[in-house]
């Protein structure tokens, strides 16, 4: 979807560039029809010519613009939040705290619901129902 909206985007780009360009060329025949010497001639061919490098640098930067925006909506990971401090759309606790989680608490705190240290079983040691740790 965001490279159909990037071709869209450069297309109207590319359409203002050459409306730009158009009317740059209108004004030129304007002032080549008012202009009484050939020296007022040539800076009417100069100023449409420098409208119309304009029109194409506007363009040209359109488009980085719009190769950017769908550049910066691939590096978006699904459920990851761009807030500092959020992780996965779920707040960040500081170090040494829990957030919503009260299984998980910091070593040697005491939980709160038993009165016991966390954890309850040596470091180390055998955990029942794993067999490989």
């Amino acid at each position: 979807m965001k490279s159909v909206k990037e071709k869209v985007s450069n297309a109207a780009s590319a359409a203002k560039a050459h409306v730009e360009s158009y009317k740059a060329n209108l004004e030129e025949k304007a002032e080549k029809a008012t202009a009484r010497t050939p020296e007022e001639r040539e800076i009417a061919h100069q100023r449409r010519k420098a409208k119309e490098a304009e029109a194409k640098m506007n363009m040209h930067v359109e488009k980085a613009e719009h190769a950017a925006e769908k550049q910066q909506g691939k590096h978006h990971i699904l459920g990851h939040s761009t807030m500092p401090g959020v992780y996965g759309g779920a707040p960040v606790a500081p170090v040494g705290q829990t957030i919503g989680v009260p299984h998980q608490q910091p070593l040697g705190a005491v939980d709160p619901v038993t009165g016991t240290t966390v954890p309850t079983y040596p470091l180390g040691g055998h955990h029942h129902g794993h067999k490989h740790l």
